[in-house]
């Protein structure tokens, strides 16, 4: 599958109409599922591609940040958010996760405390297989899509956060008094 017909599904997802990151995972599940199974799976092994090339320390610091603390599964969730709103989001989150500092849901994540996760964007090829054939995913070698946490710099050294990410640190960190 092309990268371009990876992220048609999410486009055709989103298009003429806001929805929330579960109803694109509805809508795009039921657009694969009246494709050929293989192309389901290659569909999936390409989700697999965005969230390696979207697993970043930064991206995860910046999770970390808007979603208050981020877990292994939480950063998952969050990168499936990000997918939910498609190609260019993904891409400039991941080019400069300080940007979505400019995204206004998150801008207003930092007076109300919202998270941003969509577990169920993640889950689209399987849920798209299983509708088109009656059984499950075919189980595939799975590449790992973040960092190990051990390996993580300390998010929560604010000193660190606000030179990596400025923006996202004057929104989310007390200002030091």
């Amino acid at each position: 599958m092309r990268t371009d017909d990876f992220w048609a599904v999410i486009s055709r997802a989103t298009a003429d109409r806001p929805a929330s990151p579960a109803d694109v995972a509805k809508r795009a599940a039921a657009d694969l599922a009246t494709r050929d199974p293989d192309e389901i799976v290659a569909w999936g092994r390409h989700l697999d591609k965005v969230m390696v090339a979207s697993g970043t320390q930064d991206l995860w610091a910046a999770a970390y940040l808007i979603n208050g603390g981020c877990s292994e599964e939480g950063f998952d969730s969050f990168r499936g958010w990000l997918i939910a709103h498609g190609r260019d989001a993904v891409a400039r989150s991941v080019k400069s996760p300080d940007s979505l500092a400019d995204v206004a849901v998150v801008r207003g994540a930092a007076d109300t405390g919202a998270v941003f996760e969509a577990e169920e964007v993640l889950s689209i090829a399987a849920d798209a297989y299983a509708q088109a054939t009656g059984e499950e995913l075919p189980a595939s070698d799975r590449p790992v899509t973040r960092p190990d946490a051990a390996d993580l710099w300390d998010f929560d050294n604010e000193d660190e956060m606000q030179r990596r990410l400025p923006k996202l640190s004057a929104l989310f960190l007390a200002p030091p008094e």
